[in-house]
């Protein structure tokens, strides 16, 4: 049966470098024999989460249902479908743009945490939907990984989902121009990650 994998973009720029790196992946998979979508978080009705959680005090696997009414119920629901993941966000203030951390913050409902327990449990005990995660930032890629909080920001958006990172992509110093090009070297490690996505 075919692999099901889902694009998640967190990028404003469609066609920029995040989302091309995210097309890039999931047309590798496809080639492979996957079906792929993708979800632009730009284009989806998301509403702050109110930290009310009401959403973490049922326990069970499944996330809980929030009070919004929005997207988020669709978005997860696509993404449980799914077999494989790939997550793309850029670095904003040494961090997610605010748009990712929107769509982050509202996955508390992937948490169990009632009325006086000292902190969350995660539904999902061992995460293991394999998730590619991909960011672009206007520093050097090594000061990136050092200095700025997008990659665990990232892992921690894939684990709460109960996936398991087997792959990150990291471009740095992207800002030189008003629209760059993916470096090929970036290019080629999205194809081998969605290759890797569509057979895991």
């Amino acid at each position: 049966m075919a692999k099901r994998i889902l694009g998640i973009v967190g990028s404003y720029r469609k066609g920029g470098v995040i989302d091309t790196l995210v097309t890039e992946t999931l047309a590798a998979a496809a080639e492979q024999g996957a079906r792929t979508s993708k979800i632009y978080l730009l284009d989806q009705r998301i509403e702050f989460c109110a930290n009310c959680r009401v959403c973490t005090q049922k326990p069970g696997p499944e996330p809980g249902n929030c009070v919004q009414k929005d997207d988020m119920a669709a978005i997860l629901a696509e993404y449980r479908d799914a077999d494989a993941v790939v997550i793309g966000a850029p670095v904003n203030f040494y961090n997610v743009n605010a748009l990712t951390r929107k769509f982050m913050e509202r996955l508390v409902c992937c948490a169990y945490w009632p009325w006086g327990a000292h902190g969350p449990r995660m539904r999902v005990k061992n995460p293991s939907k394999p998730a590619v995660l991909i960011s672009s930032m206007a520093m050097p890629t090594i000061l990136g990984r050092l200095f700025n909080g997008v990659p665990r920001a990232l892992k921690l958006i894939a684990t709460t989902l109960g996936a398991k990172p087997v792959g990150t992509i990291l471009v740095g110093m992207i800002a030189q121009r008003e629209h760059p090009a993916v470096p090929a070297k970036a290019l080629q490690r999205a194809r081998d990650a969605g290759r890797i996505l569509a057979t895991a």
